[in-house]
């Protein structure tokens, strides 16, 4: 299990903070779920939650513990296409709601946040980015296949279409 925090700059806490309503939830609940249309995102204010990802099998393939101040569901609702994880609770949360409307009230009218929203998604790129390269090495030991051809290119990599 990897555990992250998708923390933003103060400022963009302070701006989702004003927009958002408190919402306290139990272990075990969903706070959103892979595929679903995004609702808004959720700000952990207090308490633990797991982002999960499942296979189309239902195969857990990557699983992160996000911790207090941590932001969940951004990408869906800056690109408005479904969750790509599914959120939930780890242990009595206090979270705090910001509506996808309210969220896209607040950066049309203060686009000067649009960087601290980049920064949070740069780091949930990487995370993800990291863990499929440790997923990747995990898989090369069992197969005893390694990572990159030596000496190869990128063309090596990737199969031709």
């Amino acid at each position: 299990m990897k555990q992250n925090s998708f923390a933003a700059d103060r400022k963009l806490m302070h701006a989702l903070d004003k927009r958002s309503k408190p919402v306290s939830y139990d272990e075990g609940h969903i706070l959103f779920s892979q595929g679903e249309s995004p609702r808004g995102l959720y700000i952990l204010r207090d308490g633990e939650a797991a982002l999960i990802m499942q296979s189309p099998s239902g195969r857990v393939v990557f699983f992160l513990h996000a911790t207090a101040g941590s932001l969940l569901g951004l990408p869906a609702v800056v690109s408005n296409e479904p969750y790509t994880l599914s959120a939930i609770v780890r242990k009595d949360s206090e979270v705090r709601f910001v509506s996808r409307d309210d969220y896209e009230e607040l950066i049309q009218a203060e686009p000067t946040l649009y960087p601290s929203v980049l920064q949070v998604l740069a780091t949930e790129l990487r995370a993800a980015r990291l863990a499929l390269a440790e997923i990747q090495g995990q898989v090369g030991k069992r197969t005893g296949e390694s990572e990159l051809p030596a000496n190869g290119t990128y063309s090596q990599i990737v199969p031709e279409a």
